[in-house]
């Protein structure tokens, strides 16, 4: 009966977030991705695979509905796969699922075309065809399979956001972790798998990113993000310490330090890049290289410094202190005219949409919508599950080791505070939490 109860609960969830939601929310972003997998053309300033399969769902049924779909089924078939692991399901995973189902992660979140929400779906389903591998590592050729499709899901999660390939190391040693405690101490061969299979996914990743590649309108685009990446870090910095000597930019561009201490200065916010977008404006491709350059001084002669802009940013992302600053959830479509129209879509803003913005904001001062309350549980569950060590045990370790990876890395890569940069925490531990709370029983699994 729980584990009716469950699948239940996990496919009326499934059904009820696709009712309310589709055919999806589209903002700036989502809109610019569609229009680009419409033309065919991409600017490079995103992943190129979330406009790729945009340009794909879109010729199968216009818009992002079918986007919608597959995060969808990706998110609620990989909460759902972790439970029916265990032979036997305990109660508590279905009064955990019950409650899940209500957070606006599940209600809202898997309808948002998001490159986060794609990062987390396929990073999730991933780690549970790992899990289900691990149990069923003695059939072999299920096991092969379940491994491809693990495999190709990372392989898509890895690609689906710039500092997504830290979910790659984790899946490798969890699959080397897991043969080795099959082969019963063939821990060279354990090895090789485990080698093997970060190999596969890496490759996978440079040939998709290189295929991709060449429909980008500027093979430079992509290096114009870490332009405003070092930009923003340079103008903390002068905000912080307004002595700081910019002796690169000095050297190199003069006017562009002017541009930094008095319009950059004025500008900046801690909350979001985008206040800087005047400057940017004025900057062109020649600003890369003393931007770099400065930058890389600026770590190497201040690292203090460069830490505490860097501790600020992070807890803007981390914390969220100021959830109406920080774009907790997005609903409807709204984006740039041009792009709109070349993406066949019109500005959206109905009576649900509303009702579903109303709905989660109402979570904001909750621990629902807390990524520290999400890290906090995930590191008890990591605990948990490193203790036991079953052999799906270690996937889902390894899932929620990537997480937290995942999560540190916007210490060194974070520009805005949206909650959204982080939901891929937030659902690795509701799916840890579901997986060990399904297999409570001893004879479980």
């Amino acid at each position: 009966m729980p584990r009716i109860a469950v699948v239940a609960i996990a496919v009326a969830g499934a059904a009820v977030s696709l009712r309310l939601n589709l055919p999806g929310h589209l903002s700036y972003d989502s809109v610019v991705q569609l229009a680009e997998g419409r033309t065919g053309v991409y600017t490079g300033e995103h992943p190129l695979v979330m406009s790729w399969l945009l340009g794909l769902a879109n010729r199968a049924a216009p818009g992002a509905a079918l986007f919608a779909v597959f995060d969808t089924a990706l998110i609620f078939g990989a909460l759902l796969s972790l439970v029916l692991i265990a032979r036997r399901v305990s109660w508590l995973a279905a009064a955990i699922a019950l409650v899940c189902i209500f957070l606006p992660q599940l209600v809202v979140y898997p309808a948002i075309v998001w490159k986060d929400v794609l990062f987390a779906a396929a990073a999730t389903a991933g780690f549970a065809n790992l899990a289900w591998a691990a149990a069923m590592w003695a059939r072999v050729r299920l096991r092969a399979a379940l491994l491809v499709a693990a495999l190709a899901l990372l392989t898509l999660a890895a690609s689906s956001r710039q500092n997504g390939a830290v979910v790659l190391p984790f899946a490798a040693i969890a699959v080397g972790w897991i043969a080795a405690r099959a082969g019963k101490g063939a821990r060279l061969r354990a090895f090789a798998q485990g080698a093997g299979f970060l190999a596969a996914t890496a490759a996978l990743v440079a040939a998709i990113s290189a295929a991709l590649a060449l429909r980008l309108e500027d093979p430079g685009a992509t290096q114009q993000v870490w332009t405003v990446l070092q930009t923003d870090d340079i103008v903390a910095a002068v905000v912080r310490d307004p002595g700081v000597d910019l002796a690169a930019l000095k050297a190199r561009a003069p006017t562009l330090e002017t541009l930094v201490r008095t319009q950059g200065v004025a500008a900046y916010s801690p909350i979001r890049v985008d206040s800087l977008e005047p400057m940017f404006e004025q900057m062109d491709a020649s600003a890369a290289a003393p931007i770099a350059a400065q930058w890389r001084q600026l770590i190497a002669r201040h690292p203090l410094l460069y830490l505490r802009i860097r501790a600020a940013a992070f807890r803007w992302v981390l914390l969220t202190p100021d959830p109406s600053a920080c774009g907790l959830v997005f609903t409807g479509v709204e984006g740039p005219p041009e792009e709109m129209a070349q993406a066949g879509l019109e500005p959206r803003k109905s009576a649900m949409d509303n009702a579903l913005d109303d709905y989660a904001q109402a979570f904001a001062s909750t621990p629902a919508f807390s990524h520290a309350a999400y890290g906090l549980i995930g590191l008890i569950l990591l605990l948990a599950l490193l203790r036991r060590r079953r052999p799906a045990d270690i996937a889902v370790a390894a899932m929620l080791g990537s997480a937290f990876a995942f999560t540190a890395s916007f210490a060194v890569i974070s520009i805005a505070c949206d909650y959204r940069y982080l939901y891929d925490l937030d659902l690795s531990v509701i799916a840890a939490a579901l997986y060990l709370a399904g297999g409570l029983h001893r004879d479980a699994s």
